[in-house]
């Protein structure tokens, strides 16, 4: 029995955790947390951060893994990257690892190779901040180099907002250092990327729906992109130079690009499955490819099956809800019962405060649709929405 070796057990991994038990084989995970949703679900478990490159590598020698991999989550790729190296086992490398984890390389990788992307400085001090500010031009977006989820993300407007945002970004960046780079406009997408003996393979375009500034939370994703065939083409063109620019020879990515006046420019990706239930819900209800078991699979040497089986609109639409605590939530049976309706999804529950949404976390739940097209499971997600009753007092 083969050992997949997976660095986290929150419930982000959970998708994984289970599909590789689907497949017979031997589960191991490691997290920081003892109490870790995906750990009962496992063979055995390992109580290591997923940030700790060395206790991973120690982790992953013990138990003799075959394989490992991480699900949607950006940092664990340097742990994943990092082991699977020392091991001798299939990764993207080291390097590769921190250009796709640390926004600066990212984007320095970008310029190297010609690829859009915006314009960016770099600092680590606010004194260095101060020294910059008459070098930019507004608005730009301020954001920590080594974060995800939206966390420490923000656009700023004015010189005063710049300084005032500073300690904001800076508090959610692991290594000091902050991104001022510039501020895009227009329609933003992600493509999903599966590649395997170094050949990029695009599955999917998605349509993103974000609450715009000042924190740019997304709060919806469509699959297949509503855009026309010409744009979809310039799109596919800037992923695989982007993918290749980062050095990503195998496994999954999840590409972030906006689409503007100039055409489509790079935000940034991640050399990871795309997180938001993307590739481990959308992806298989508009492709019915499993993006999850590949991933398993390139982890373990083995080569995926990675071609479309369905051709389906699906959509997920988070809940946007006033500030306050939910007192009832009601209309979720009836509402799980409408054709197309594959999910209802609640992160918090009656008791539980929510908050104005300035990152992922602040998201109290969502619903995921399968239509015959994009647009209509888009609609099917925001009737849903409409039709169960939230009470905030």
């Amino acid at each position: 029995m083969k050992k997949l070796f997976i660095v986290g057990a929150s419930s982000l991994q959970l998708p994984a955790i289970l599909k590789a038990k689907e497949m017979g084989l031997y589960v191991v995970v490691a997290d920081y947390d003892p109490l870790a949703a995906g750990i009962p679900y496992a063979d055995e478990f390992y109580n290591v951060s997923t940030i700790d490159e060395d206790g991973i590598c120690e982790a992953a020698k013990a138990c003799n893994a075959d394989g490992i991999m991480t699900l949607a989550t950006d940092m664990p790729m340097r742990s994943v990257a990092k082991a699977s190296e020392k091991l001798g086992l299939h990764a993207i490398s080291y390097e590769t690892a921190i250009r796709a984890t640390d926004k600066y390389y990212m984007i320095k990788a970008f310029k190297e190779h010609d690829i859009p992307s915006p314009w960016y400085f770099t600092v680590s001090s606010l004194s260095e901040l101060e020294i910059l500010q008459d070098r930019l031009s507004f608005p730009c977006i301020m954001k920590p180099t080594d974060n995800a989820g939206s966390h420490g993300v923000v656009l700023v407007s004015t010189i005063k907002e710049l300084l005032d945002s500073y300690e904001y970004s800076l508090q959610y960046s692991r290594g000091g250092n902050v991104i001022i780079e510039e501020y895009l406009q227009g329609q933003e997408v992600s493509v999903e990327v599966m590649v395997i003996d170094g050949e990029v393979h695009i599955l999917q375009i998605t349509d993103k729906l974000t609450t715009g500034a000042p924190y740019f939370v997304e709060m919806g994703h469509s699959q297949p992109s509503c855009h026309s065939e010409s744009v979809l083409e310039k799109i596919r063109q800037v992923t695989i130079s982007a993918v290749q620019a980062i050095g990503i020879n195998m496994g999954p990515a999840h590409v972030e690009m906006m689409l503007t006046t100039r055409g489509p420019v790079m935000i940034e990706l991640g050399a990871r499955m795309g997180g938001d239930n993307i590739t481990t819900h959308l992806i298989p209800l508009s492709t019915g490819i499993d993006m999850v078991q590949a991933t398993i699979k390139l982890a373990l040497g083995e080569k995926p099956n990675i071609e479309p089986m369905l051709c389906c609109g699906a959509a997920i639409r988070y809940f946007d809800l006033p500030f306050g605590i939910i007192s009832s939530i009601c209309g979720v049976k009836e509402t799980e019962a409408i054709e197309g309706i594959k999910q209802i999804t609640f992160v918090k529950t009656i008791g539980d405060k929510s908050n104005p949404i300035h990152c992922s976390n602040d998201r109290v739940g969502f619903v995921i649709a399968q239509a015959s097209s994009a647009k209509e499971a888009v609609c099917l997600c925001e009737k849903a929405i409409k039709k169960i009753k939230i009470e905030i007092k």
